[in-house]
């Protein structure tokens, strides 16, 4: 039986790699490949999390690169064409939402193999989104549809998914970071950057509604600056995020209580998010992740394609208004902290409940 599972951007690499892991253990009956489209590839941005991640290179290389989304689903459409021309795979495995996502799903639909779309049913219900776009169309095309949290199970019944196709296994991210959290401590990050256990706030900020004007990136900077006040401030910062800072010409105007970065490797992200008072993200991810551990999240969005992490977990749904991000954030600073506990299945193994439902189903 050959798989072939797609990375494109930093969240899948992290999504992959226990499943990876999982299939060796079946190598007798699997021949596991996994296909780099390329969609982000620098040292940072992916390289590292390789390294990290432990994860073989890849038996494929697209190297699609940057562009619009449009661009962007084109190439990958046109060389994973080819790959599955050459490997004729028994299944393709899909992971998150991202344009290597759907562009995988529509080849491999197109070619009549089946797919596997691992985190199915996150909806935001905001189309203006492109991730939300990518979700809705990979879950209609794929035959495996594993889901993270129980609001995904509502919204696949609601769209009419069959349930034969539907499985609930629990949130595989969770099982990168449980295999991986022995390893935090020995990451020197926190010396590096002279930061002291819950004593500073983690930030990251990377999605065009909140960076890609040049108001919204100077109320951003204005609101960093304001927080750096009271607690140092760590920044890893998006090449995206970036391109608008120096564009506006802020980088110089940030506080020096703020320690901006280029990107950081997964275990020594993980030790700053795991030691930090407070996270403040648009990302979708760190939601989970912060979940995990009981660290105070704050998420810098109108809406939440997880919201198992507000309605059970740490995470806070605080919009993008800078006074009410600024209110919230100084409440946690001041103590007022949300206790929160962690969804059903999010135990480390859910590549292994994946690994078995499909051994079985594809026997």
């Amino acid at each position: 039986m050959k798989i072939i599972s797609v990375v494109g951007a930093r969240p899948n690499f992290i999504k992959i790699a226990p499943l990876n892991k999982e299939f060796s253990k079946y190598s007798h009956r699997v021949n596991h490949k996994i296909c780099h489209t390329g969609q982000h590839f620098d040292e940072k941005m992916s390289k590292v999390f390789f390294n990290d991640l432990n994860l073989p290179e890849p038996d494929f290389y697209l190297g699609v690169g940057s562009g619009s989304h449009a661009v962007q689903t084109a190439k990958i459409m046109i060389e994973f064409e080819k790959v599955l021309l050459d490997e004729k795979p028994d299944l393709v495995c899909v992971v998150g939402d991202v344009n290597s996502t759907i562009a995988c799903s529509i080849v491999a639909s197109k070619l009549n193999i089946k797919i596997a779309h691992v985190e199915a049913g996150l909806r935001s219900f905001d189309r203006c989104m492109p991730e939300e776009i990518n979700r809705m169309v990979t879950d209609t095309l794929s035959n495996f549809l594993f889901v993270s949290e129980t609001s995904g199970l509502e919204n696949l019944k609601r769209e009419g998914i069959p349930n034969s196709k539907v499985f609930y296994i629990g949130n595989i991210m969770i099982d990168s970071l449980v295999h991986y959290l022995g390893r935090v401590d020995q990451s020197n990050i926190m010396a590096e950057y002279q930061l002291k256990k819950h004593n500073y706030i983690l930030v990251t900020f990377h999605r065009p509604s909140n960076v890609d004007s040049d108001s919204d990136i100077q109320s951003l900077v204005e609101l960093l600056n304001s927080l750096s006040e009271r607690r140092k401030l760590i920044f890893p910062v998006h090449p995206r995020t970036m391109k608008k800072l120096q564009g506006n010409e802020l980088v110089d105007k940030m506080n020096p209580n703020i320690i901006a970065t280029n990107p950081i490797g997964y275990i020594d992200f993980l030790c700053l998010m795991k030691n930090a008072e407070l996270v403040i993200t648009d990302s979708g991810g760190i939601q989970e992740e912060t979940t995990y551990l009981g660290v105070q999240c704050l998420t810098v969005r109108e809406n939440t394609e997880r919201p198992a992490t507000v309605n059970i977990g740490t995470n806070q749904l605080v919009g993008i208004d800078i006074s009410t991000i600024k209110n919230a954030a100084n409440e946690v600073l001041d103590g007022k902290i949300k206790k929160g506990g962690v969804p059903k299945l999010w135990d480390g193994k859910t590549a292994e409940r994946i690994v078995s439902i499909l051994m079985e189903k594809l026997d």
